[in-house]
């Protein structure tokens, strides 16, 4: 379901579909920048409806990638406003939260009933603010958002996906022994919060310079350099498992003192921790 997107966006996606040979398994509801907002507003639904049917009629899995929801919410201030409501934050309709809720939450499965709806709603945030209220309620109703980095692309990381802002509600149900790995919990949480210490580094290193942080701080800023290059950085056409995923984790916090490595118990620690792994990577990363 495309909403407000230009005509170029449109045969981009026609061109996308086509060229993979999916064309055949795909509906498309396109809404046009130029078509009535009205037709915006219903776009998702429609599409929704007919994902539905699929999904508990015909027995399929359907996947429905909605964008951009920013210009439906944005159709809906204007109709709101056309009709005298009185608007909410930015002008947005008071029931903005409760609309969109009326569409995210037509996603999942039935019980006894074969086939499933997924949904992946696309949005961009004006002047990059994630407090705006589109993907601010957006990130209450979902079970996770996944953030892209206008700085890790212009830097040449593929994927861009901003780390700390980006998050899953469901992924602690979905991991660890049995589902994952033993380690998997504890290798994302110091992950996590390691990086969280790199834009810390950062943003220091803006005020008083790279040559004046201490020791510590100069080995977050090579942790972070090679974590966006190595573990964010994916290519299209690289498949990488898990355990490779999970063992390059570890790899890139042994870039880190082991005193850095506080949210890891030392039994775990010393079983992953691994200086010359890191310093090999180092070197077949720059070689």
């Amino acid at each position: 379901a495309a909403m407000g997107i230009q005509n170029d966006v449109a045969d981009f996606f026609r061109r996308s579909f086509a060229e993979s040979g999916v064309l055949q398994n795909v509906v498309m509801f396109l809404n046009l920048a130029n078509d009535p907002i009205v037709e915006r507003i219903i776009t998702p639904r429609c599409a929704l409806t007919a994902a539905e049917y699929l999904a508990y009629e015909k027995h399929m899995h359907i996947l429905v990638v909605m964008t951009d929801m920013t210009a439906y919410a944005e159709a809906l201030r204007e109709f709101s406003s056309s009709k005298g409501e009185i608007p909410g934050r930015k002008g947005f309709p008071g029931y903005l939260y409760s609309d969109l809720a009326s569409l995210y939450e037509r996603a999942g499965i039935i019980e006894g009933i074969e086939g499933s709806v997924t949904q992946l709603p696309i949005l961009t945030m004006p002047n990059d603010d994630i407090t705006h209220p589109v993907p601010d309620l957006t990130g209450y109703i979902t079970e996770g958002q996944i953030v892209l980095d206008r700085g890790l692309e212009q830097g040449g990381v593929y994927p861009p996906i901003s780390v700390l802002p980006s998050l899953s509600r469901l992924m602690k149900d979905g991991i660890g022994e049995g589902y994952t790995r033993a380690d998997h919990s504890a290798c994302a949480n110091q992950l996590f919060a390691s990086y969280a210490q790199v834009q810390d580094a950062r943003s220091l290193a803006s005020v008083i310079g790279e040559e004046e942080l201490s020791a510590l701080d100069k080995q977050y800023l090579t942790f972070g350099r090679y974590f966006e290059k190595c573990f964010l950085t994916q290519r299209f056409d690289e498949n990488r498992s898990m355990e490779d995923t999970l063992d390059l984790g570890w790899t890139l916090l042994s870039l880190l003192p082991k005193s850095a490595l506080d949210r890891v118990d030392d039994q775990m620690l010393n079983a992953h921790y691994d200086p010359e792994a890191a310093q090999a990577l180092i070197e077949k990363t720059e070689a």
